[in-house]
């Protein structure tokens, strides 16, 4: 078979089979089983509660699984397999595959006390070992992708809620991650403030980049999603295209969430 772009955009960059998650007790995840290919944009939507977030965290390895494989280029996140049975990797081992998954949080975790320009550098010193002259330069790329070129110097305080995010964003973008996971990143942020969040995420679709979103923006999903799934109570209700789902539902619960949220 010959190997097209077609082909190798059409390739699984993540893979979830059976992902099982506790909380003592309270069974968060039951058996999700998900599937997102390169250059998709995959978005999760659901009541709070449902595992939304806990599934993106358990992909970073910011939570570890109780049952179940999570698969990212075809690495096995957060353990080696032998003879069938899973062994902890190291937290060298963790951070090494972390490296290559940008994550976006509700609140923008910025370091007060540096500058913008000094917040997307960080990672790129300290632990990729970049000169700090092209940590610089790449960092001011960034700035200016997000349209923040004219605030490097600025404190995180001295930003709006929407600007540090779209710092957030671009301190992400600056490890070079294959995969970026969006945990409702508008969620804290003034309605006004929302837009332009959502437009330097749209441009990150548009350029390719792997993303699994979760978010209570529906017409985010509607226009930008590959994929849709709905979770509820730890479990897939039910997952497609995102136009023919938010338009015709097939399952009652989805019907019923949706109803309150369009």
């Amino acid at each position: 078979m010959t190997i097209t772009a077609d082909t190798i955009t059409k390739q699984a960059l993540v893979r979830i089979d059976g992902v099982h998650k506790y909380y003592g007790q309270h069974h968060v995840l039951r058996g999700i089983d998900m599937t997102v290919r390169q250059g998709e944009v995959s978005v999760l939507i659901g009541p709070s509660g449902s595992g939304k977030s806990t599934l993106l965290r358990c992909i970073n390895r910011l939570e570890t699984i109780n049952a179940g494989r999570i698969h990212v280029r075809d690495e096995l996140i957060g353990y080696r397999e032998s003879r069938g049975r899973l062994h902890d990797l190291t937290a060298k081992q963790i951070a090494a595959q972390r490296r290559e998954i940008g994550m976006v949080f509700q609140r923008f975790n910025l370091f007060a006390h540096r500058t913008v320009l000094q917040n997307i550098m960080e990672a790129p010193t300290q632990v990729k070992r970049q000169p700090r002259a092209h940590a610089r330069s790449r960092a001011l790329e960034l700035l200016d992708r997000v349209g923040l070129a004219k605030h490097a110097n600025h404190y995180p305080a001295q930003l709006s809620g929407g600007q540090q995010q779209r710092v957030a964003i671009a301190r992400a973008l600056a490890m070079e991650p294959e995969l970026m996971l969006f945990d409702e990143p508008t969620s804290a942020l003034d309605p006004e403030l929302v837009g332009e969040v959502l437009a330097v995420m749209k441009e990150l679709a548009e350029s390719g980049m792997t993303m699994i979103v979760v978010t209570h923006e529906i017409g985010f999903a509607r226009e930008v999603g590959d994929t849709l799934t709905f979770m509820d109570g730890g479990v897939v209700v039910e997952s497609g295209d995102p136009r023919t789902i938010i338009a015709n539902p097939q399952q009652a619960r989805t019907r019923e969430f949706l109803s309150k949220v369009l």
